[in-house]
């Protein structure tokens, strides 16, 4: 018997449906299923993809198997692969890579920032533009004794100094410190968050926003708790791993950095 709906055997295997897996590329307009979120990507990393929508609000998602439809149709949206011809192009910090050129010798010059968290970020973005201008960034223990170290440093034009500095608002202790800062030879710059992990943009660790922690608690720990990440070694960890690129971090810090470093490659 022949059905003209469904062909000639009715009780017979379905044809099997093939979802599509399509790359979150930046600005591709998809709809989350469960929902109904609509939203272009912004930011995607092995396991979420964050959508914002016309509004600008970002909301993030799992990378679920046909967890997404696009113009109507069911997809599993994957974390993009880098072209090997974009990757050649650009550093982490947006600059334009250059290669077959050795990492110059070190400078005199100087890059100090407060901690060791603070040090593994600019690596991470900066490293490489850092490596080929000859420029070391070391961390320091905090900034209470930052006036006495810099005059131990002994600043002059070809051995220049940057410092960055978390949280330097006015009122803040840090800008106390920082008055105490004069030569003409040293920069000190900061940020205005509370620490550097709250330079990086929430979506890039899968979060809507940093928690507030109440004031006389670590901070970190604080933010670990509020989370449930752990210990604030184990929340550096995730923080740092949804660092790729410049766009990953907050306008601030950006501004800051680019300051300091053209500061101290200035011959």
């Amino acid at each position: 018997m022949r059905s003209r709906d469904y062909g000639p055997d009715v009780f017979g295997p379905r044809p099997r449906t093939v979802i599509p897996v399509v790359p979150a590329e930046l600005g591709l307009v998809v709809e989350e299923v469960t929902s109904g979120w609509c939203g272009a990507v912004v930011a995607c990393d092995k396991e979420r993809v964050s959508l914002e929508d016309r509004r600008g609000a970002v909301r993030v998602f799992p990378l679920d198997p046909a967890g997404f439809l696009l113009d109507g149709a069911t997809i599993t949206l994957t974390r993009p692969v880098p072209a090997a011809q974009a990757v050649s192009r650009r550093t982490a910090s947006g600059s334009v890579a250059v290669h077959g050129v050795r990492a110059r010798v070190a400078r005199g010059s100087r890059i100090w920032v407060e901690g060791k968290h603070d040090a593994e970020l600019v690596e991470r973005v900066w490293g490489d533009d850092l490596r080929l201008e000859g420029v070391v960034v070391e961390p320091l223990d905090g900034i209470d004794d930052l006036a006495r170290e810099v005059a131990r440093f002994g600043a002059g034009p070809q051995r220049r100094l940057g410092v960055l500095v978390d949280h330097l608002v006015p009122g803040s202790k840090e800008s106390r410190v920082v008055a105490g800062v004069v030569h003409p030879h040293v920069l000190v710059n900061g940020h205005p968050y509370v620490d550097i992990w709250q330079a990086v943009k929430p979506a890039a660790v899968g979060i809507d926003a940093w928690p507030v922690v109440p004031p006389g608690r670590p901070w970190k720990n604080g933010i670990c708790a509020a989370l449930g990440w752990g210990e604030p070694w184990e929340g550096w960890r995730r923080v740092l791993a949804g660092v790729d690129t410049y766009a990953d971090l907050e306008v601030p810090l950006l501004r800051a950095m680019e300051h300091l470093i053209d500061f101290v490659t200035t011959e």
